[in-house]
């Protein structure tokens, strides 16, 4: 697009064209499932920028990933109604653009007189279209320049609106400023003008006012090994990011509306854990690993099969029982953004080579900060396995719409009475939690026993 936009009376091929201008909005689409909120993490346009059909606009945070929001339309930004760190919600208009459409006004072609007077007389016209273009085009220009100072003025009515908002000083307005930069500027009382832009376009970052706060200011001071975090004399705060901040309230939500149980038991995994050891070369030489987690997946998917209401979901509001006929896992895993859960498909028709050479990506890309929203979506029933870590034991939020969720804590060697006698076992602690609107204990205990059994003696599989 060569100019902004081109002349109205545009004649081509003998079609007089018209050349509309339409306003379109960019809203936030359905970015993944249960997902309704997020947080602008950045803005990658400025207003009068001209983007292109499928460019980034915007970069939207959330709880299982962060997605960019590409324009649908070729066309000039005329307004961003977000900034950064506002939160949005699915539908939300964040973006006006302006686009051009053309309207053939002309019904059909007029024949043309190929005879030299029709010619001389369609010079004659040619000439004097040139001189009225000129001429439009000079009221053109001067149009053009007094809406280019509508637009300006206009911009300014809303910089002094912002400016008076966020407290700044007109000294303050003549360089761009990220919003996180103001609010940390405000916070700690920094002059904006003195802090030194690495961004773009002399940007001014957040990270720039902290390091000016680090540099200038004894009181209050940014601790580098804690990101984000601003310490001052007596206290130090750290935002919330958004996976935080929404996993937060979503398990919130999940706490107060679904009454949770959570049962208890051990499997005896020796065999099982030397059955791992001496197939592992295989799954690696494919590029997987062979880890518990991943015979885990293939297990519950059994179980899933056998016990129906463990792979479903409650619709309160018409008292159904919904069930799946997919057997989706999800799988947390824990990333330096916080917990993100991708999820593993049709499990039950997967061989262990296969589920362990996708769960070894899949967690790659989560602490990549590389999960696609469609690699969270549709988890049926969800695993969670701390024994990397430690502890004895938990209990486990239930991720809704799913109705439970296995924990698996670190295995540990015990005596156990085997075959008359003691014997020096391996023994994984693992808890179910669930929703006890749809299940009750009876069967969570058995479905969890059921899943040690295996554990212990996968020829159970066969029973």
């Amino acid at each position: 697009m060569g100019t902004k936009f081109p002349n109205l009376n545009l004649i081509t091929d003998s079609y007089p064209l018209i050349h509309l201008i339409m306003i379109k909005e960019i809203k936030i689409p359905d970015i993944a499932e249960n997902v309704e909120t997020g947080l602008i993490a950045s803005i990658l346009v400025s207003e009068g920028d001209e983007v292109t059909t499928d460019q980034p606009l915007v970069e939207v945070e959330t709880d299982k990933a962060t997605t960019e929001i590409p324009s649908e339309y070729d066309g000039v930004v005329k307004e961003i109604k977000v900034k950064e760190g506002d939160e949005i919600k699915v539908n939300q208009v964040i973006i006006l653009l302006e686009t051009e459409s053309s309207e053939d006004k002309s019904n059909e072609k007029e024949e043309q007189d190929e005879d030299e007077s029709n010619e001389k007389e369609e010079k004659e016209e040619t000439n004097e279209s040139t001189s009225e273009d000129n001429n439009g085009d000079k009221k053109k220009e001067e149009a053009k320049t007094n809406n280019a100072k509508e637009v300006i003025d206009d911009k300014d009515d809303r910089n002094d609106r912002d400016q008076k908002d966020e407290d700044e000083t007109d000294e303050h307005k003549h360089f761009p400023v990220s919003p996180l930069a103001k609010k940390v500027a405000r916070e700690h009382k920094v002059d904006l003008s003195k802090v030194k832009a690495s961004g773009p376009g002399n940007r001014i970052s957040r990270k720039d006012v902290e390091n000016y706060i680090k540099e200038n200011d004894t009181d209050s001071i940014k601790d580098e090994s804690a990101g984000n975090k601003i310490t001052t004399k007596d206290s130090s705060t750290e935002p919330l990011n958004t996976i935080g901040r929404i996993t937060a309230q979503t398990m919130s939500d999940a706490w107060q509306t679904i009454p949770h149980v959570t049962q208890f038991d051990e499997a005896d995994i020796t065999e099982i854990e030397n059955f791992r050891k001496q197939h592992q070369h295989k799954i690696e030489k494919q590029g997987g690993k062979l880890t518990v987690t991943s015979l885990l997946l293939k297990i519950t998917a059994f179980a899933l099969q056998k016990f129906p209401r463990f792979n479903a979901s409650l619709d309160w509001e018409n008292k159904e029982i919904v069930y799946k006929h997919n057997y989706n896992i999800g799988v947390a895993v824990d990333t330096s953004q916080g917990l993100l859960v991708p999820v593993v498909r049709d499990v039950n028709r997967k061989s262990l080579a296969e589920l362990s050479l996708e769960l070894s990506e899949l967690a790659k890309k989560a602490r990549d900060k590389k999960l696609s929203t469609d690699e969270m979506k549709g988890g049926n029933f969800t695993i969670s396995n701390l024994g990397g870590i430690g502890g004895t034991a938990f209990t486990p939020i239930v991720y809704p719409p799913q109705v439970a969720i296995l924990g698996v804590s670190r295995a540990k060697y015990q005596q156990m009475f085997k075959d008359e006698e003691f014997q020096k076992r391996l023994v994984m602690p693992i808890s179910l939690s669930y929703d006890h609107r749809v299940i009750n204990g009876a069967d969570g205990a058995r479905f969890l026993r059921w899943i040690c059994n295996v554990l212990e003696d996968p020829y159970a599989l066969l029973f």
